[in-house]
């Protein structure tokens, strides 16, 4: 089955308010095939694209959006921009009641506050569970997005607030699903660090700890993308499904069809 690539501009721009964006096409598979250019996407959340941003995004050729983002992240930031011929599928991984309490002093709390909430590891390991608890309990909404892809959802952007944790998982889930190399799984999300990807914090003038160093580096762990938190949702599937396929089948029940198509539609001859 042969697919038609959208037409890519060369050079890509460096988009002014849409964090984290990136192609993932060129990431090897265990069977020597590649993700195809120009059919997977993953940023930050477009709420704040400007004219020049939606422009870029506008002329890739996208047939979906997915945004995971929850009510209150989009109360917060606001809707994505539209983009002319476009599908947005909201389809929210986390419940905007879980955790609201935390972000909220993510943004307002004073420093004695951070240190005893976020301090001694306990940012890190607030992440790592999150990530296993999308993988083990959002395993229908991982399948509803691979059979969009398998069917005719491609090209797709996946994003999330920042880009790096829930489309960091979607994204992740789907190069598994066509048999993309761990390794190169791992160096994709890794790419998220880079100071110009990386999602810009905020703070509540509220607060009079404001963003000291020592408020940036409680905060780090929770705006970072570490391998532990990524290791942690590979970890998951090991203990709950037993190994990556009777995740992919018995999980995101994913029929041998439907990942056959799936791989013709991401990734090359």
């Amino acid at each position: 089955m042969t697919q038609q690539t959208p037409q890519v501009p060369q050079s890509q721009p460096e988009l002014a308010e849409v964090r984290n964006f990136r192609d993932v096409g060129g990431l090897p598979t265990v069977d020597g095939r590649r993700i195809r250019h120009g059919r997977l996407y993953r940023s930050g959340h477009l709420a704040h694209a400007t004219e020049a941003d939606t422009t870029f995004l506008a002329g890739l050729g996208l047939h979906t959006v997915f945004d995971f983002r929850n009510a209150s992240d989009i109360k917060l930031e606001g809707p994505d921009v539209a983009l002319p011929g476009v599908r947005n599928v909201n389809i929210p991984l986390t419940d905007p009641a879980d955790g609201a309490a935390f972000w909220t002093m993510v943004r307002d709390g004073e420093l004695d506050q951070l240190r005893v909430v976020l301090g001694d590891g306990k940012a890190a390991d607030r992440m790592a569970r999150t990530y296993r608890q999308i993988i083990t309990t959002r395993a229908e909404d991982h399948s509803r997005v691979l059979h969009a892809l398998a069917e005719d959802s491609v090209p797709a952007l996946m994003h999330c607030a920042a880009g790096k944790d829930r489309a960091g998982l979607s994204v992740a889930v789907t190069l598994l699903a066509v048999g993309v190399e761990r390794d190169a799984i791992e160096a994709d999300y890794l790419k998220s660090n880079d100071p110009s990807r990386r999602y810009k914090i905020h703070r509540s003038a509220h607060s009079t700890a404001g963003m000291s160093p020592e408020v940036l580096e409680l905060l780090s762990p929770l705006f970072g993308a570490h391998i532990d938190y990524l290791t942690a949702a590979f970890d998951a599937i090991e203990e709950t499904w037993g190994g990556v396929e009777p995740y992919l089948t018995d999980g995101l029940k994913l029929a041998p069809a439907t990942r056959e198509r799936l791989r013709a539609r991401l990734l090359t001859d």
